[in-house]
């Protein structure tokens, strides 16, 4: 998993020139729900979270992922972030120890907490770039908020793509209701990391 983390950023960030992180490369690789540190050095240390069945099935139903029908170029929002690193320094050292106090609720099965965080986290995020949100996201975001979301995100860079909500069991239908112009899709989280699904080896011509 490690070699193809390096490989992933490698290809993407070296060869590539992509203005992205490591994050996205290392959890796919690794998979499961894990608590990542991206040191100085340039060393990755990985932790597993050990929750329990019924904690991760607590996690899998409190969790709604609509597609916002947005679409944007991630490169242009992240070119933007970086240049602005110096400017949000204390919003991205806010954001770390976020990080870290979502580890210990969850270690503590307090999944209620991550609702909170992911709110106040957007709020913060928002911050790091112009592009991030805009009106139609931010209209979205207050509307399952007013139908009973305690938080919430766009995933990945911003400026559109999924819309992950976190919303108590009760609260759900209302919060589709007031979504009802997105499509859902299902969430679950994945224990696995990527594998070889096929391997497909050709030998003397013959398939």
């Amino acid at each position: 998993a490690e070699q193809l983390a390096r490989e992933a950023c490698e290809i993407e960030i070296d060869i590539l020139g992509k203005p992205i992180g490591f994050q996205d490369q290392y959890i796919a690789a690794y998979g499961g729900l894990r608590f990542i540190e991206f040191n100085q050095d340039g060393s990755v240390c990985t932790q597993q979270i050990e929750l329990s069945d019924s904690t991760i099935r607590k996690m899998n139903d409190s969790f709604l992922l609509f597609f916002t029908g947005l679409t944007r170029k991630s490169d242009d929002i992240l070119v933007e972030q970086k240049q602005n690193i110096y400017e949000t320094s204390g919003i991205l050292s806010q954001l770390k120890e976020m990080a870290y106090t979502a580890r210990e609720e969850l270690e503590s099965s307090n999944i209620q907490a991550l609702g909170e965080l992911l709110h106040e986290s957007w709020l913060l995020k928002k911050q790091l770039a112009g592009k991030i949100s805009n009106p139609s996201i931010d209209n979205l975001y207050e509307s399952a908020m007013r139908a009973g979301a305690t938080g919430g995100k766009i995933t990945g860079a911003g400026g559109g793509g999924f819309f992950l909500v976190y919303c108590e069991h009760d609260k759900q239908d209302a919060v589709r209701e007031a979504l009802v112009d997105l499509q859902e899709l299902p969430f679950q989280l994945e224990r696995d990391g990527s594998k070889v699904i096929f391997n497909y080896r050709r030998k003397n011509n013959y398939y």
